[in-house]
């Protein structure tokens, strides 16, 4: 039976695709039957996708790698949503906190992926709805990063209603409100000042955005529980929905988004095993020793320096003769003498 790949990649990026030719060949060494995809298909709100994913053949596909940043991942994400079919990704972007491997390790990525050296890891996503006043029937889309509600209007603020399983919690106005999954707790929530999620807590996190209240603070809810966002009647201007940034819905006065944990998570191609941990200090460059702690090391470093100067120079002096006998501390007995003068 034929293996077969789906490779997404920016096609707009020297890098990209230096790193695609080298991909495919190491890909068909290994027996694979590779199909690229290169489109921008954001899909508008909701989850048209079938068509897309007939087409280029998702469902049989092994794996999808992934050459890019986060963004280009989330663009595969969208091919691969309601399947089956694992994403590798290679960073070529900055963070790349999606990713798995970095590109100086492509071909060794390439290598485990066709000996099957890899586990899956499951990431949740968030299922959206959306009724806007007048329509007959709710529309419905997901995330895996987040749903962001923000004002549709920068000079203005947008007013919302805050609940939680159907109960009021709170509402104020706002630039906007961000829901999302503890795998984008580490994107926009995080820039929110949102708290980071371990990947395997299954909780949706909402991060007011400047809100003008004297509550509105992070919350994360339970995975049987549910957000609704209304933009209020008397919000001065309406607000807009968008999904993992790319796929929007304009959302008038009177709209509700409600947040969910999805049914169908997402599924990851992982090579390492390093605890999360690892992965937050390594993409974020966090360092792991506090300045008080640094201020302690770098002033004992120096008293070592300096007890080794002053050893190193006191070595110096029992060497020297001249220098002994001008040491007017020196004991007696270790005083210098001349054998010649001894009667």
């Amino acid at each position: 039976m034929t293996r077969r790949v789906l490779v997404v990649t920016h096609g707009g990026r020297a890098e990209a695709i230096a790193s695609l030719d080298e991909a495919v060949r190491e890909l068909e060494a290994s027996g694979f039957e590779v199909a690229l995809h290169d489109d921008d298909l954001a899909e508008t709100f909701g989850d048209h996708m079938a068509i897309a994913r007939l087409r280029e053949g998702v469902a049989e596909s092994e794996a999808v790698v992934v050459l890019g940043g986060d963004g280009t991942i989330l663009r595969a994400a969208e091919l691969t949503h309601g399947t089956n079919v694992p994403i590798l990704g290679v960073n070529l972007g900055h963070v790349g906190f999606l990713a798995e491997s970095e590109r100086e390790d492509l071909r060794e990525a390439m290598r485990r992926l066709a000996a099957h050296d890899y586990v899956v890891e499951e990431r949740t996503v968030v299922s959206v709805e959306v009724r806007t006043p007048g329509a007959a029937e709710p529309l419905t889309g997901w995330a895996l990063n987040e749903a962001t509600i923000e004002k549709a209007q920068r000079h203005r603020v947008v007013e919302v209603g805050i609940e939680v399983d159907g109960r009021p919690l709170s509402s104020f106005g706002c630039d906007g409100v961000v829901v999302a999954t503890a795998t984008g707790s580490t994107a926009h929530a995080f820039s929110a000042g949102g708290p980071v999620m371990w990947p395997d807590l299954d909780g949706v996190l909402l991060v007011p955005l400047s809100a003008h209240a004297l509550f509105a603070r992070p919350l994360v809810i339970g995975p049987r529980s549910a957000y609704r966002i209304t933009v209020l009647q008397r919000s001065p201007v309406s607000a807009v929905l968008t999904c993992d940034g790319r796929r929007s819905i304009d959302l008038p006065q009177g709209s509700t988004v409600e947040v969910r944990r999805g049914a169908q998570p997402l599924r990851f191609a992982r090579l390492s095993t390093a605890p999360f941990t690892d992965r937050l200090v390594s993409k974020f460059s966090l360092p792991v020793v506090g300045w008080r702690e640094a201020a302690d090391d770098a002033a004992a470093a120096r008293a070592r320096a300096a007890a080794l100067t002053d050893a190193v120079i006191e070595a110096d002096d029992d060497d020297d003769p001249v220098a002994a006998s001008a040491n007017p501390d020196r004991p007696a007995s270790e005083a210098p003498h001349d054998d010649a003068r001894t009667v």
